[in-house]
């Protein structure tokens, strides 16, 4: 028998990340109670975003014009790049940081960590196109803000033994979160204590 409609729209939506099967019910049934313009409106705007969003070629941040805002803003200090997995760590990062002005430099995001278990290899992230940027010689300090997991520590090992022979200085953000913990949940003020007490790697 097939899945009635509801229970369609619960599996589709247990999809997104954090949204469990309670919560997904929870949403599918609020949803319908919008009015149908209100439902078209929100999918048209998905399809939208979809379709206008691309990754940047110099970060890989999602944006509409590439390079995106950040890589092309003219106070942005271009002699610092922040390293993140993923880019809602960027956009995480990037939210909290505007708000203390702390932090006023470049990102790159790798796109995932190594795992080797996985089969997720150097190849398979944004890594080469980091040391290429490096080499053009404008970067001189790499901070690394990997998610504080055994698979982001390895990333961030890895990612000191390629950079520490291109004469740069190469940081860590200093851990003021639990191992396993997300980086884009961290609150500001942790967030501002670990970039301030990086280490140098």
């Amino acid at each position: 028998m097939a899945e009635d409609p509801i229970g369609r729209l619960i599996a589709a939506l247990n999809h997104f990340p954090g949204v469990g099967p309670v919560s997904a019910r929870k949403i599918a049934l609020d949803m319908l109670t919008w009015d149908t313009d209100r439902v078209k409106a929100l999918a048209d705007l998905m399809v939208d975003v979809k379709t206008r969003m691309k990754r940047c070629s110099v970060c890989f941040n999602l944006t509409e014009v590439d390079p995106c805002l950040i890589c092309t803003h003219p106070r942005r200090d271009r002699s610092q790049v922040m390293v993140v997995d993923y880019v809602g760590d960027l956009l995480a990062l990037e939210q909290k940081f505007r708000q203390s002005g702390i932090y006023q430099g470049l990102y790159h995001v790798l796109d995932g960590q190594l795992s080797p278990l996985d089969g997720v290899g150097p190849e398979d992230l944004h890594i080469q196109a980091l040391i290429d940027r490096v080499k053009q010689g404008e970067i001189e300090e790499v901070i690394l803000a990997n998610g504080p997991t055994l698979e982001g520590d390895a990333t961030a090992q890895y990612l000191s033994q390629r950079l520490g022979a291109l004469n740069l200085k190469v940081t860590q953000m200093a851990r003021g979160l639990q191992v396993g913990s997300d980086l884009a949940l961290a609150d500001q003020v942790t967030l501002m204590r670990a970039l301030e007490g990086r280490r140098e790697f």
